[in-house]
């Protein structure tokens, strides 16, 4: 508001009088604040404190939450199914992993992981903090258990074992037919079930087989990819080394390209047992002659499945073998075999095998593959003339008129001149049981001609005369 313009006094007295102060400004008549707006204000103020203390509350929380566990040592802890957030967080205190469960319900809903829990077996380090607890539970990170599958067992040697496993849940349907299944050591999680196992087992098989299969030479005499698992098959059960699967492989190869019988001990014994694929036992002479499907003394070719469940490396085996021209291959007494082209190279490896064998009985210790699924090794020297010098195929002795029996060609036990137990009329006798050998006494004995080179790095005892 503007001054009116002041005026000069008059005289000196007019001067000393006091000036008249303005006039006040005329009163505002003040506006009535509305109560909703009153409201919203205080609303708000609380809202803010409120706001306030729910963060320094979580913020409190989540250093708690982060911080170091009550649990002294690593646990292991299975979580039932259908527990809720409450019953795993009391669950928890319970077990001493931690302290309050009312923080570790807020940490679950505060975290959007309180529908995310998982029933299951969980490994717990020591001083976990509640965080990575509730992490753990609700990523599902549950412990992993282990099965391994020998290659080389039968589908109803593999299912008894997973029948066993306590830590699997449920039946099986059905045994997969045999060689349906690749050994491997195969992860799971308690309570998985076994079925769920073994369709992993064979979709695995499925999977490699086709992948092999792919990679086959083409001159192979295997027609379908089944032939190649029935051969695998083989190869497994006749050798347990890595290195001498192609060459074993190529023996039988050379085999089949030549028309000749495999007369692998192996599949004898799956012909009299199946898929319980041991007898126990040693084979038998009638055995080696009993006609099965699965006998390869007695049938051309293949049998017609497989006689275990072969691993990867045996099937990669039979599509890669070795280029050799081997026939022939015995046990060598230490695990592996001596393999031969010829005959007569041959039987100086089973009089190797003999020796080795004998050293094994004089010292009191038992065959090196303890004479279990194999022909028996020969009775010592001194017993000989308890049998016939020369036995003709069917057992009998030979005449003077008749050509001397000598082994068939064939693999590295009985067909390549190792002996064969004697059947039941020998055992009843009370005696030791007497072992078949076609050449044994004759001119052919590798046991009874020195001329044999046995050269090799392996220490042998002197042939006996």
């Amino acid at each position: 508001m503007s001054q009116p313009p002041r005026v000069a006094p008059r005289s000196p007295n007019e001067a000393l009088k006091p000036v008249a102060p303005p006039a006040p400004p005329p009163k505002v008549r003040k506006r009535r604040r509305s109560p909703f707006i009153a409201l919203l204000s205080g609303l708000f103020t609380t809202a803010l404190i409120l706001a306030g203390a729910v963060g320094g509350g979580i913020v409190y929380l989540d250093g708690r939450s982060k911080a170091p566990g009550p649990l002294a040592t690593d646990r292991v802890l299975i979580i039932p199914k259908e527990n809720g957030v409450t019953e795993i967080a009391e669950l928890l205190q319970r077990e001493g992993m931690i302290e309050h469960p009312w923080t570790f319900k807020v940490a679950a809903f505060t975290s959007g992981k309180a529908a995310s829990l998982k029933a299951g077996e969980y490994l717990f380090k020591a001083r976990a903090s509640q965080k990575e607890i509730l992490d753990v539970i609700a990523e599902g990170k549950a412990v992993e258990h282990s099965i391994t599958v020998p290659e080389g067992l039968t589908s109803e040697q593999i299912i008894a074992r997973l029948q066993q496993n306590d830590l699997l849940s449920g039946d099986i349907i059905q045994v997969p037919r045999e060689g349906a299944i690749l050994p491997d050591t195969y992860k799971f999680q308690r309570g998985s079930t076994r079925q769920a196992i073994v369709d992993r087992m064979t979709r695995d098989q499925r999977r490699i087989l086709n992948e092999v299969w792919a990679k086959r030479p083409a001159d192979l005499p295997i027609k379908t990819p089944q032939e190649l698992v029935i051969l695998a098959s083989i190869v497994e059960k006749e050798t347990g080394r890595a290195d001498e699967r192609p060459r074993v492989a190529g023996v039988f190869i050379n085999r089949m390209n030549r028309k000749m019988k495999l007369q692998s001990d192996p599949t004898i014994v799956y012909g009299l047992v199946g898929g319980k694929g041991t007898l126990g036992r040693g084979i038998t002479r009638p055995e080696i002659t009993q006609a099965t499907p699965y006998n390869t003394y007695v049938i051309e070719g293949l049998p017609p499945g497989p006689i275990a469940n072969p691993g990867r490396a045996a099937l990669e085996a039979v599509v890669n073998h070795s280029r050799t021209k081997d026939l022939y291959f015995v046990a060598d007494g230490s695990g592996g075999h001596a393999f031969a082209e010829s005959l007569e190279q041959h039987n100086r490896n089973v009089a190797r095998w003999r020796q080795v064998e004998s050293a094994r009985r004089e010292a009191g210790r038992p065959p090196a593959d303890g004479g279990v699924d194999r022909a028996e090794p020969p009775p010592a020297t001194d017993q000989r003339t308890e049998a016939p010098a020369t036995v003709r195929a069917d057992g009998q002795a030979a005449t003077a008129s008749e050509p001397e029996s000598f082994p068939v060609p064939g693999n590295r036990r009985a067909a390549a001149g190792q002996p064969v137990q004697a059947g039941a009329a020998a055992g009843s006798a009370g005696t030791r049981a007497r072992a078949f050998d076609a050449s044994e006494g004759t001119t052919r004995d590798p046991l009874l001609n020195k001329t044999f080179d046995l050269n090799s790095p392996k220490q042998v005892p002197p042939l006996k005369p």
